[in-house]
C-alpha cells in the first residue's frame, strides 16, 4: 500500500491579513464573499493553492485577484488547520501578513475582483462578523502585532 493511499490529504489554502496604518489606526482589508460558503459575509482575501504553486505566490495571486493590491512584502504568519474550519471539507490555510505604512496605505486603491463582491477597510480591533475561522486568524495577527484584543 502506498503512503498516498493510506493518508487522507487536506486541501491547501492561503489567506492574507493586509494591515494598513491610516491616521494612527490599524485597518484590515476584507472582502465580501461572492460565492458559497458564507456568501455575502466578510472574510480575509485568500483561496486555494494551485498544484505546484509556491505558497507566497499563491497568497500574492489571491490578494491581487480579489483586491487588486500588491504589497511589497509578505511574511508567513501562522498555519491554521482545525478540522471543521471550512464546511467544504478539510482545509489547511497558510496565513500571510502584509503591513502598509501611512504613505503606502494612502495610494492603495483596492477593488473587488474574482470571487469578491466587495472590498473594504475595517478597524483591526473591531472587525465585522467574519466567515470561516477568520476572527481567530485576526486575533492571532493582533497578538503578533502586539495590539491585544
Amino acid at each position: 500500500m502506498s503512503t498516498s493511499s493510506r493518508y487522507e490529504r487536506p486541501a491547501l489554502t492561503v489567506d492574507v491579513v493586509l494591515v494598513a496604518s491610516v491616521d494612527g489606526q490599524h485597518r484590515v482589508l476584507l472582502i465580501r464573499r461572492k460565492n458559497p460558503p458564507f456568501e455575502g459575509r466578510w472574510a480575509l482575501p485568500g483561496g486555494f493553492v494551485d498544484p505546484h504553486e509556491p505558497l507566497e505566490d499563491a497568497a500574492r495571486r489571491e490578494l491581487w485577484e480579489e483586491t487588486g493590491t500588491r504589497p511589497a512584502r509578505l511574511e508567513q504568519l501562522h498555519t491554521f488547520g482545525t478540522p471543521g474550519r471550512d464546511p467544504r471539507g478539510w482545509t489547511v490555510s497558510v496565513v500571510y501578513l502584509a503591513l502598509l505604512g501611512e504613505g503606502e496605505s494612502r495610494v492603495v486603491q483596492p477593488q473587488a475582483g474574482d470571487d469578491a463582491a466587495d472590498v473594504g477597510w475595517f478597524d483591526l480591533l473591531a472587525p465585522p462578523s467574519l466567515a470561516f475561522d477568520h476572527a481567530d486568524i485576526l486575533a492571532h495577527a493582533r497578538n503578533a502585532l502586539d495590539l491585544g484584543e
